[in-house]
């Protein structure tokens, strides 16, 4: 394969932002002058890579302003002048880790060397400063004109490129052919080369939640039979016991919510079952299926009455859904909710009256962790099998007593835990949208904002509903009746029912749950020998399709402006700009 010299590659980049971007045209300097590139070189003490020289001499980098022409997030080109300032500041920065890469030879310096001598920082990086950006390996060698990564929060890295006219080479192709240069697409926007993400998607996803109906919820297996007695011999004999002895095992508190004046089986409604997964189920058995495959990451309870009127429900498995404000607001709807959780160190009782908290009946403790000691030379040991919380345990215990005597709450958790409890699998309620944002200016390059203060109402909202029917086409959630009938409806400028448990409500909820399960998979397959049965590829559709019916959400409950923000942010094509403004001109 041949690659282009620097000369050539130059003139195709150049042509390219004449052509599309004749601001950051504009923006390239003049070539260096040769004697200042000698300067540098006697100043630095190098010789610079001939790719490098040819590159200076035909542009000392750019003008850095609105519109400057840059590699990505590999930043601006540096000039002579740049490139003698970042290398000489860097070589101030590892001055002091010399010593510590002493065990380094020349070729492992060349790359994993914080700063050698020799290496050229020759862009500035995304910040447009020294702390990142592409370095040049100028020392004489096997890597002699080697292009590596430098970032100041990582290690540096070669990347593929043997030298600048790769990297140069590739750049113009990507100008020229609309593709991607290290991961973004190049594109010509009002004058300016920007940078922009072409979001492919996997078009048919495989389900998470459709692998976990298909899995059988695992049992409990019966408890073996006793073993008989052996009769004692006549005389004296002794036990031996082998091994240290037992901790004793930690007390159950789970997370825990009481709901005044409804049956368990409304309490159940409201935190959101799946009725197919209903039914009762010990405490062991609940925590068994829930982190069984058959569960698919969503949260498993148990439901059932105490003293007083109140009903009840434990967290048995999932994310925890009682500390979310959406919950409470939800199961306290014309009632009164206590909850009591523990986390860590922390444990919390609240109380909520028809979705209003009331700060001043909470009660909070937070207890140091006591699982560590220090040893004789200063060390830290961690002990095991040793609650690390003690106090937390001991505060859980104490606040569940309080309750008696201030709610007329009576409930021990270590009393129901054989008992069958009506449970199920939760599909949780939705996020709060946050009802404030910050003035929309830009996204993506574009300016919002003015477009906001230019375009009349009415046609901006209709060019963001064509545009937020873009989006639900690219990833795929207009194959939902619901969704697309929704999308219809907004078009339309027509009312939308969002309620929780109405068809649109439920939809999107499942998303959701698609995708927690769904890198939920994932993650446990990276402690296991097995694949996991979804891929990137599918974490990635179902994240958005999730974050598409957000956006629906979004264009429903806030300003047109924050929602415009969330469907433009999120578009998948890089072309979304052209389709705005013919979305805006019909």
């Amino acid at each position: 394969m041949t690659t282009f010299t620097v000369e050539q590659s130059w003139a195709r980049i150049e042509s390219w932002l004449a052509q599309h971007a004749a601001v950051s045209h504009g923006l390239l300097r003049p070539p260096a002058l040769p004697e200042d590139i000698a300067a540098a070189e006697l100043r630095l003490g190098v010789t610079f890579p001939p790719d490098l020289k040819e590159s200076l001499l035909r542009h000392d980098g750019v003008q850095l302003q609105d519109g400057t022409p840059t590699l990505g997030y590999y930043g601006p080109l540096s000039g002579v002048e740049d490139i003698v300032q970042s290398t000489e500041f860097l070589r101030n920065v590892g001055a002091d880790l010399d010593e510590d890469e002493d065990d380094l030879d020349e070729e492992e310096r060349d790359e994993y060397a914080y700063w050698p001598h020799e290496r050229l920082l020759i862009t500035l990086g995304i910040g447009w400063q020294s702390s990142d950006g592409l370095f040049l390996v100028s020392r004489p060698g096997p890597n002699h004109g080697r292009v590596g990564r430098y970032f100041d929060e990582d290690s540096p890295s070669f990347t593929p490129w043997p030298g600048l006219r790769h990297v140069l080479a590739d750049f113009a192709a990507a100008l020229d052919n609309g593709t991607p240069f290290n991961g973004r697409t190049p594109l010509g926007f009002e004058g300016r080369l920007i940078w922009d993400d072409d979001r492919a998607t996997v078009p048919d996803p495989l389900s998470p939640l459709g692998l976990a109906a298909e899995a059988t919820e695992p049992l409990v297996p019966p408890a073996a039979e006793p073993v008989p007695s052996v009769p004692r011999p006549d005389g004296p004999y002794t036990v031996v016991s082998i091994g240290a002895p037992t901790a004793p095992a930690a007390p159950v508190q789970p997370d825990v919510v009481f709901v005044a004046g409804i049956p368990p089986e409304e309490l159940l409604d409201r935190l959101g079952s799946v009725p197919a997964t209903a039914g009762p189920r010990s405490r062991e058995q609940a925590r068994l299926s829930a982190a069984a495959p058959w569960a698919a990451y969503r949260p498993m309870v148990r439901v059932g009455r105490c003293a007083d009127g109140w009903s009840y429900a434990t967290q048995e498995g999932g994310d925890a859904q009682f500390r979310r404000p959406e919950v409470l607001r939800r199961l306290s709807r014309g009632t009164r909710v206590v909850r009591l959780t523990k986390e860590g160190p922390e444990v919390l009782v609240t109380v909520t009256e028809d979705g209003v908290e009331r700060p001043e009946a909470a009660r909070r403790v937070d207890s140091p962790r006591e699982d560590y000691m220090t040893g004789p030379a200063g060390q830290q040991w961690q002990r095991v099998g040793v609650d690390p919380w003690p106090g937390s345990t001991a505060a859980y215990a104490r606040l569940l007593a309080g309750l008696a005597t201030e709610y007329g709450i009576t409930w021990d958790p270590q009393d129901d835990g054989d008992v069958p409890l009506e449970s199920a699998l939760l599909l949780p309620v939705l996020d709060d949208v946050p009802s404030t944002r910050y003035p929309i200016s830009s996204v993506r390059d574009f300016d919002l904002g003015g477009l906001v203060d230019r375009t009349p109402p009415e046609r901006l909202r209709s060019g963001m509903a064509a545009q937020l029917a873009r989006l639900a086409s690219e990833t795929g959630i207009d194959t939902y009746p619901e969704i697309a009938q929704a999308v219809e409806r907004i078009r339309r400028d027509e009312p939308v029912d969002l309620a929780a448990d109405g068809a649109l409500g439920l939809r999107m909820r499942t998303l959701a749950a698609e995708s927690r399960a769904a890198r939920g998979l994932l993650d446990a397959a990276r402690h296991r020998s097995a694949p996991s049965p979804v891929t990137a590829g599918d974490l990635n559709a179902w994240a958005a399709r999730d974050s598409a019916a957000g956006a629906v959400r979004e264009f429903l409950l806030l300003p047109l402006p924050a929602a415009a923000a969330t469907v433009l942010r999120q578009r998948r094509s890089i072309r979304w700009r052209d389709d705005l403004a013919a979305d805006l001109a019909d």
